[in-house]
């Protein structure tokens, strides 16, 4: 392997050498039951290319192969510095580490560009540059470091991929030369600046959003940015977005079925379907505002179409009359409104295994999640919790076909799921969970109080950051003492003591004048006080029960009850959850 130092890799590319060619069977990943095809071999011979790449050369096509993804490059002269950053997995880092089929020397991400059309030996062999090649959590299982596929997009080390445009066959030794330069201006290494680290430059993402040339994956990803921002400046334009007022749409329900004695399903289609409305992500909460003046959150069990979703609503046995009215008055037919529909969870993409913790409802946080884990054949287990296997599964349909797998044959793509009946005395046992983790785990957690105490206290004893564990609850503890809050709008913050009570442009005084003093009461919430004060608008929310931190707000002084599992400890000096956390005597905040 060639030292660094011998190669520049900032000098103009015209021509290099295909120094080695590798191809690879799916295999399964050592330590997980998933398949791969990274594990690349060396090729000898000539080797034939066809438009989907090359001969006895199988992808996981879920994120790899196709024409955008037929062949992939690698520099090897970027193995010594991963070896020099990465003293402890040396040895991992060699020839074929990445998965490339292409091994070379001197072209890399600084002197390729996107568009750029090569020649491959004598055969007659044209490739042209369609993609940077995208972090994936099987780099980190592959050289058994923790959250290592961020660093490749960081220093601009990923490989791209190869589209074949003409087809013909190649070998080891074969000289590889610049035939047409499309795009000069944009090299991977440029390409990865915008796709990954600078994401919100609006003139970039149009400029590479109108590259024909540049592979549908990474296209399509400036597109929906273009489009973000583009309504992000139009609600500016109408008025700014920073306290935007909550918009209420009437669905009706087209579908209630009950899917177990307590549990109901409810499909809710928007009355007049918004086109610009943005797709729902998975993990998202709804809230609802009923026909009798309650507003509740609701988690979101299936469906990204925002004009058509569904949930999945438990009778509550100490309901304030949420689920109550959900199940005992709202049928096929009925209208009520949706609000704000809000997801804090983020898909978990570096960890080789993915292993949630759930009891009764809480599967209607996670479904989505678990099938769409089972969709790009991720390690997934489910440790699942109920009163009652033979009547208490909600979803049960869905909740089978995920440990079917895409069919019986299909191992590789089920979810291991784990039932346990407690009317058959069986408990989870979450000390073991956390104990027996595989390497490079993430947890997500939902369920009744007992179940996330517990799974908190073993992921503190084992010292698991934020970033391993995510909770989820559906339900709180809310009451308490009662304590004062003097509430500042950050607005205010700014303004002169003489100002204070003067009212906004001559109309009415809102009170939300600096300094106001506002009692929250033993059985209400900051949240529900701050909102019969000042209206919906002013302080957004979601989970409502401590999970996602949309209701955060400023704290200026006092001391807070913290409650929920949004925030970090860092963070709790500064800000507290208004939907749980409850203040201590009195305390000031901004929001």
């Amino acid at each position: 392997m060639s030292p660094v130092a011998d190669i520049d890799l900032y000098a103009p590319f015209e021509r290099d050498v295909v120094l080695e060619i590798r191809t690879s069977k799916m295999k399964t990943m050592p330590g997980l039951k998933i398949e791969t095809g990274i594990d690349k071999q060396l090729r000898s011979g000539r080797i034939p290319v066809s438009y989907l790449g090359l001969d006895a050369d199988e992808h996981d096509l879920v994120f790899h192969g196709g024409p955008d993804k037929a062949i992939h490059g690698y520099c090897c002269s970027h193995y010594p510095t991963w070896q020099n950053e990465f003293p402890e997995a040396a040895a991992r880092f060699r020839r074929g580490g990445f998965g490339e089929n292409f091994v070379t020397e001197r072209m890399n991400e600084r002197n390729v560009c996107i568009g750029d059309v090569v020649s491959v030996g004598n055969d007659g062999v044209l490739l042209q540059i369609s993609l940077p090649r995208q972090p994936c959590f099987k780099l980190n299982h592959r050289f058994q470091l923790k959250n290592f596929a961020p660093n490749t997009f960081k220093t601009s080390r990923t490989g791209w991929y190869y589209r074949v445009l003409r087809e013909g066959t190649v070998q080891a030794g074969d000289e590889i030369r610049l035939v047409e330069r499309k795009w000069p201006q944009w090299t991977i290494e440029r390409v990865q600046e915008y796709l990954h680290r600078t994401q919100d430059n609006a003139v970039m993402n149009e400029e590479l959003a109108a590259i024909p040339d540049m592979g549908d994956e990474s296209r399509k990803a400036f597109e929906r940015r273009v489009e973000k921002l583009r309504a992000k400046q139009k609600r500016a334009l109408n008025g700014g977005e920073e306290k935007k007022k909550e918009k209420w749409r009437d669905f009706t329900i087209v579908e209630k079925k009950n899917q177990t004695p307590r549990i109901a399903s409810f499909v809710l289609q928007a009355v007049h379907p918004d086109p610009e409305a943005a797709e729902l992500a998975l993990g998202s909460h709804a809230r609802l505002r009923l026909p009798n003046g309650l507003v509740r959150p609701y988690s979101i069990v299936s469906g990204t179409d925002p004009n058509r979703f569904e949930l999945g609503v438990a009778l509550d046995a100490a309901s304030r009359g949420g689920s109550a009215y959900l199940h005992h008055n709202m049928t096929e037919g009925d209208t009520m409104q949706v609000g704000r529909v809000t997801a804090e969870v983020q898909p978990a993409g570096a960890a080789s295994n993915h292993v949630f913790i759930v009891g009764g409802i809480g599967i209607t946080a996670f479904l989505g999640m678990l099938e769409r884990h089972q969709r790009i054949h991720w390690e997934t287990t489910l440790h699942y919790g109920v009163r009652d296997a033979a009547t208490d599964i909600p979803f049960r349909a869905r909740l089978n076909a995920l440990s079917r797998g895409d069919d019986d044959k299909n191992s590789s793509s089920s979810v291991n799921v784990k039932i346990y009946d407690r009317s058959k005395e069986e408990r989870m046992d979450i000390p073991g969970i956390f104990r027996d983790l595989p390497w490079n785990s993430h947890v997500s957690v939902c369920g009744p109080p007992r179940l996330m105490e517990e799974a908190r206290d073993e992921a503190e004893k084992r010292g698991l950051g934020r970033d391993e564990v995510h909770y989820e609850a559906f339900t709180a503890d809310t009451g308490g003492d009662p304590f004062e809050v003097e509430v500042t709008f950050a607005q205010d913050s700014d303004k002169k003591d003489s100002d204070d009570g003067e009212k906004n442009d001559g109309k009415k005084d809102t009170g939300k004048s600096k300094g106001r003093l506002l009692t929250v009461g033993a059985e209400e919430t900051l949240l529900e006080v701050l909102r019969r004060t000042f209206g919906d608008d002013d302080v957004p929310s979601s989970c409502e029960v401590g999970s996602c931190g949309t209701c955060r707000v400023g704290l200026r002084s006092g001391r807070v009850e913290h409650r929920g599992t949004a925030l970090g400890e860092e963070e709790k000096e500064g800000a507290m959850l208004s939907c749980v956390s409850r203040g201590v005597g009195k305390i000031a905040i901004e929001i």
